[in-house]
């Protein structure tokens, strides 16, 4: 059997049609995504993950089985996938006397053109193909090509798409133009030397990072993580990407914090993009600082990619706003891990207007309490103890100032947790469908 000639082909609009609601079919819908076909997809039922990518992407569902006049509409390509060689089969038959391409799931020999293993940075695409001899070599070779790839080989098509027109009209003779192209591709990758983005994954979930984040995410040769990361975002780094992981779970010690900025030096030396993926926000007492100022005495190119912090983000799950117009508009963000316990101390945290907010600090719930009511704040002031985030009991209590250690005590909550106390720890702003009040 002859090679298959890899043609680039604009999809961007193209009508589509996909047969299969399984996963095999979700594949398929997540690999063309990307390059812009209208999908409908045609199936008896769907898998939760493609109704799910519907939704997201404006795919078309039509839950029915396949029927010939499907073909009516000429699509510009077709997918069988229905999870029944002999339909699959049968699809391809029908389309290959229409002329239609057609790609039938795991039957090469029945196909007009096979999906390869794909690479893509930004415009760059490189697809591989074993002509269905060896999915696995395929994908060794993706794997070894994006080890290759600079990090930022994106941006650096699209600087050098930007600079083609001025170097094509500054240069008459094709080679002087030749020339011109390979000095400002050499200065492209020259300046792809390592560095260093400190990304806040948020906290929770993996869709609660930035959408810049993310994408630094997909690029990086290296991503360094810890506790409180949702593993689901270590699958967006590239395969070939090293993933270390510098924390404390499975009873190994947690890192130092002079290991982790060594660490991070060291792999920007090596070269590449290197992720450090921080739980909430770098620099709310998540020591981005730290890795900060080490990265710039070992002159290191860094930035910081802001995240959504825990002191936000676990008491908004429990339906409390940390500033209310009607009752605090102010919100001090503080750590139990450092915090004096001394009464002078604690008055004055007592004394501030709006929102506390305790990190790291169930188990000082109780000297935390005391000290503020013996600082001057009223036993009787709202608190609420919240566990959420990535968690592995997300729980949440509320009582009075004076009884919030007992209260998290009997409800068992564990870290990490928020500590919330103000008049909005009191509050509930989550959906209520009976429509009672959230007060």
């Amino acid at each position: 059997m002859k090679p298959w000639f890899p043609f680039f082909v604009r999809l961007d609009g193209a009508a589509g049609l996909l047969v299969g609601g399984g996963r095999v079919a979700l594949r398929k819908a997540e690999k063309l995504l990307p390059y812009g076909p209208r999908l409908t997809v045609v199936a008896p039922e769907f898998c939760p993950e493609l109704i799910r990518l519907a939704e997201d992407a404006g795919l078309e569902l039509l839950p029915r089985a396949f029927s010939e006049t499907d073909l009516d509409a000429s699509p510009a390509f077709v997918i069988a996938a229905a999870g029944d060689e002999a339909m699959d089969r049968r699809i391809a038959a029908l389309c290959r006397q229409r002329g239609i391409l057609v790609n039938a799931a795991d039957t090469p020999e029945a196909c007009g053109f096979l999906f390869p293993a794909l690479v893509q940075r930004g415009r760059l695409s490189v697809g591989i193909s074993t002509g269905g001899a060896s999915p696995t070599a395929a994908v060794w070779l993706k794997e070894q090509i994006e080890r290759l790839l600079p990090p930022d080989f994106a941006g650096a098509l699209d600087r050098l798409a930007g600079r083609r027109e001025k170097v094509r009209a500054g240069c008459a003779e094709e080679a002087e133009r030749a020339q011109r192209f390979r000095e400002e591709f050499a200065r492209e990758l020259a300046g792809s030397a390592g560095r260093v983005v400190l990304v806040g994954a948020g906290c929770g979930k993996a869709d609660l990072i930035t959408v810049r984040g993310l994408r630094l995410l997909r690029r990086c040769r290296a991503v360094v993580y810890d506790d409180l990361i949702d593993p689901a975002l270590l699958d967006e780094a590239p395969a070939g990407a090293e993933r270390i992981y510098m924390g404390k779970r499975s009873g190994r010690q947690a890192a130092s914090q002079e290991e982790i900025s060594r660490l991070l030096v060291e792999l920007a030396r090596e070269g590449g993009l290197v992720v450090r993926l921080k739980g909430g926000d770098p620099f709310v007492f998540g020591r981005g600082g730290e890795e900060a100022l080490a990265l710039q005495q070992a002159g290191i190119p860094f930035e910081v990619v802001p995240g959504i912090s825990s002191a936000i983000a676990v008491p908004a799950e429990a339906g409390i706003p940390v500033t209310h117009r009607a009752l605090s508009r102010s919100v001090h963000i503080m750590t139990a891990h450092t915090a004096p316990g001394s009464q002078p101390e604690f008055s004055r945290c007592a004394a501030l207007d709006g929102t506390l907010v305790f990190l790291m600090g169930v188990q000082r719930l109780p000297q935390i309490a005391e000290g503020l009511i013996r600082g001057g704040m009223p036993p009787e002031t709202p608190a609420a103890v919240v566990s959420g985030g990535n968690a592995a009991r997300p729980a949440a209590v509320r009582a009075p100032l004076s009884r919030i250690a007992e209260a998290a005590r009997q409800a068992e909550i564990t870290a990490p947790a928020v500590i919330v106390v103000g008049e909005t720890a009191a509050m509930d702003l989550t959906f209520r469908p009976d429509g009672d009040d959230a007060l």
